[in-house]
């Protein structure tokens, strides 16, 4: 077994125009002083991380690994999530997916998913400048606005679906796979990979790419009313990354999955600050810790009550509460003998 890298933290929710939140190096020194030994790095923002530049140049790489190493951080994992969600778009959320991309390929569906395209092949080979061995993202979506199935699906329209899912990802994958980088899948409501299902109808449609894995984040799960522990049981060799992020799912008599458009706060399925909300962290850190996971626990900071500020202090201390030093030897070894094939015959009576 192996012992779970953390804390770390996911900079996403937290970069703003004020200092320390607006810039790498601010943003470092504050993690650090939260607790956290880890930060992932979106690469939607150039002005904190330059995705470029660090596809193109060790010496850019190594000036941030200077930064960071000047605090005592590093980086876990690259994220991708803005860029994968335009690799896919429906035509139904062109128009909201749209601030997501450059003005120069708005409204244009083609390039746009070029762009897209492109910003992934930058991503592996700045992982690979990096040495990361991992790298976070989401799928896009195809299929999603008909997810439930009324009225009925057409024969043949998910398929389809997924087949093209397949051919815009292979080789993305195979630009991973050049690097040496895993490409993990956010699974998440809103992506045509959202459960364990769709994973696996895409992972056919990839034959199997061993560079195609998972990003485990049992909130995701809770709002979805998934079994998280089962998941992680079947899932095991394709869980390469992990967002430690709570949630908590109270139906009432008016809602439940679906939420009834309300806002987050007035949802029955919402996201929490870790601890919060009823996710089952020791029950998750065991199962990972049992599998041999040693990828960062990184926190992911979504609550829809808890200030960031107060849910990243909190976090650091209670990863590190969860994070188990896996034993590298049997508890009972101390009563164990050596016995040769001829006494364990003899023994059982079958010599």
């Amino acid at each position: 077994m192996r012992t779970i890298k953390g804390p770390a933290i996911f900079l996403a929710q937290f970069i703003g125009e004020s200092a320390p939140f607006n810039s790498l190096e601010g943003l470092a020194e504050w993690a650090a002083k939260q607790g956290y030994k880890g930060i992932q790095i979106p690469t939607n923002t150039p002005s904190i991380f330059d995705l470029q530049a660090a596809a193109d140049s060790d010496e850019y790489c190594n000036q941030v690994r200077g930064v960071l190493d000047a605090v005592g951080v590093e980086i876990t994992e690259l994220s991708t999530h803005i860029q994968g969600q335009l690799l896919a778009v429906h035509p139904a959320y062109d128009e909201l997916f749209a601030p997501f991309a450059p003005e120069a390929v708005r409204g244009d569906r083609i390039a746009t998913q070029q762009w897209a395209a492109g910003q992934l092949k930058l991503a592996a080979q700045a992982s690979r400048r990096l040495g990361l061995t991992a790298h976070a993202t989401f799928s896009g979506a195809l299929a999603w606005p008909y997810l439930y199935p009324w009225p009925q699906r057409p024969v043949g329209l998910i398929e389809t679906a997924f087949s093209e899912l397949g051919k815009r990802w292979r080789p993305v994958l195979d630009q991973f796979d050049e690097a040496g980088v895993d490409l993990c899948f956010e699974l998440h409501p809103g992506e045509d990979l959202h459960d364990g299902a769709s994973f696996e109808r895409f992972l056919k449609e990839v034959n199997g790419h061993r560079r195609c894995n998972i990003l485990f984040d049992p909130s995701h799960f809770v709002l979805q009313q998934l079994d998280y522990l089962a998941f992680i049981d079947k899932w095991r060799d394709r869980i390469k990354m992990f967002h430690v992020k709570d949630a908590e799912f109270r139906p009432t008599a008016d809602q439940g999955v679906y939420g009834g458009y309300e806002g987050w706060v007035n949802r029955a399925g919402r996201f929490r600050s870790i601890g919060d909300g009823q996710v089952d962290f020791k029950a998750i850190f065991s199962k990972l810790t049992q599998y041999g996971f040693d990828g960062w626990a990184v926190l992911e900071w979504e609550c829809c009550i808890k200030s960031p500020e107060a849910g990243a202090r909190e976090g650091a201390g209670l990863i590190a509460g969860h994070i188990i030093d896996a034993t590298q030897k049997s508890f009972d070894d101390f009563a164990g003998v050596q016995l040769s094939t001829q006494d364990a015959a003899r023994i059982l009576g079958v010599g």
